[in-house]
């Protein structure tokens, strides 16, 4: 039980705290404008040193691939269009339940706007418990627990793959129905977007997840159990780049730096960003000697982004220097850019494939946008896909009680949960 009493002494300095932080970070903000300002006006210089030197730059900093005074406002979206999405959650192995085993539950939601179509909102649960799900992992010394996680990414991804395939073709399917005599949306032929979205066109369409597209995880992954990952993931991706269905990540309150470190090339004092030269050991996390570029530690990409966007409008584009993007190829790449959604600033990730296209890069912002307004706040179907893939205390419960009872059908005896778990749960206190 939480002492609250013995926790408000601890609390007595927090306000002059933040006071003090809040005016750091104002000073940093100020400082982030003149060297955005720099940066822009040396922005092809830099971004040359940059490449040249990114084997000597010891930290993260994407590149801009459109001018970083550009601020772009984000068309309406259709009236008529698709939003899919899909998360996921998980029971985890307990040595202490019942039996060794571990479950993933994936959410998975289709909505449809201006058609008069039915919503999916549904879940796919999938129980792991031969010894090659559960021990795989143990060849490279990772935890089961860490591989569960692993592997709900893969079904996650090839969720949204299957429902994407599916929403495209049905979608088609319907237009050229229209398109031999049946009378199109109303909404949709009055609406004053039909010029841009014919009716007899098929509705663009969304794939939503929920973080980002970027696996850093892998990074720290032998060769071979990265491949195992990484490989059914970019497989589902190229099956929605087939379907032309954007894919986006949407990740709210980011705390990415990738645009702010960039802004510290011109912050550098020395001729070249040669960093293993001239600070090293300065960048490390934890140092207090901290390099002559870090002028705007820790300020984050979207307070930057908060300062130079109005509602409505994203930033330029970057591309990620993530150093696992190398394996994803050309056209999986990941690109980001910031959108003020008129709540806060969200960081939008995709794919190469989706860049390469400006039309299905506009409709997806858009449809993005569109979603946040709808949610008042966060995007509808990913809060709705969290809710289908949640697993709470009571599925927990009816989940090894169904498995006790298949248990004790197969005639396996002694079956219960450990001693420590028992008394856990039934405190004799």
């Amino acid at each position: 039980m939480l002492d609250l009493t013995k926790l408000a002494q601890q609390m007595q300095g927090i306000s002059q705290h933040l006071t003090q932080e809040a005016a750091a970070t104002r000073l940093r903000l100020e400082r982030s404008q003149t060297l955005l300002d720099k940066a822009y006006r040396q922005q092809d210089e830099l971004v040359m040193l940059q490449e040249q030197w990114r084997d000597r730059i010891t930290f993260t900093a994407a590149t801009p691939i459109e001018p970083l005074n550009l601020r772009v406002s984000i068309p309406t979206a259709p009236a008529a269009h698709t939003v899919i999405a899909t998360d996921g959650s998980q029971i985890a192995p307990s040595h202490h339940e019942i039996a060794y085993c571990y479950l993933i539950n994936i959410g998975r939601i289709v909505l449809h706007y201006g058609q008069s179509r039915h919503p999916l909102l549904d879940s796919l649960p999938e129980v792991f418990y031969r010894p090659e799900d559960l021990y795989l992992s143990r060849q490279w010394g990772i935890r089961t627990e860490e591989w569960m996680g692993y592997r709900r990414t893969v079904s996650e991804a090839i969720a949204i793959a299957e429902l994407g395939q599916h929403v495209k073709e049905s979608s088609e399917l319907r237009s050229r129905s229209v398109s031999e005599g049946v009378m199109p949306n109303v909404e949709l032929q009055n609406s004053p977007l039909a010029t841009r979205h014919s009716p007899l066109a098929t509705p663009p369409t969304l794939a939503m997840v929920d973080g980002s597209l970027i696996y850093w995880f892998l990074e720290q992954l032998p060769n071979e159990a990265r491949n195992t990952i990484l490989q059914p993931i970019l497989a589902a991706w190229e099956q929605l780049r087939q379907a032309k269905v954007p894919l986006v990540g949407y990740l709210s309150a980011s705390r990415s730096g990738e645009a702010v470190n960039f802004l510290r090339l011109p912050a550098c004092p020395f001729e070249v960003p040669d960093c293993m030269t001239h600070c090293s050991g300065k960048n490390d996390v934890g140092q207090k000697d901290h390099a002559p570029c870090q002028v705007l530690e820790p300020l984050k990409d979207p307070a930057m982004w908060a300062m130079q966007l109005q509602p409505g409008q994203r930033s330029p584009i970057w591309r990620s220097s993530a150093s696992i993007l190398d394996l994803y190829g050309d056209q999986h790449r990941v690109y980001f850019c910031y959108v003020h959604v008129g709540t806060e600033v969200a960081r939008v990730e995709f794919p190469g494939w989706v860049l390469a296209d400006r039309t299905l890069l506009d409709d997806a912002l858009s449809l993005v946008l569109a979603q946040v307004q709808k949610g008042y706040g966060y995007p509808v179907a990913l809060a709705e896909a969290h809710n289908q893939a949640v697993v709470r205390g009571g599925d927990r419960t009816r989940f090894f009680a169904l498995l006790e009872q298949q248990m004790i059908r197969a005639g396996l005896q002694n079956v219960g949960v450990s001693y420590k778990e028992a008394r856990k749960r039934g405190s004799i206190a």
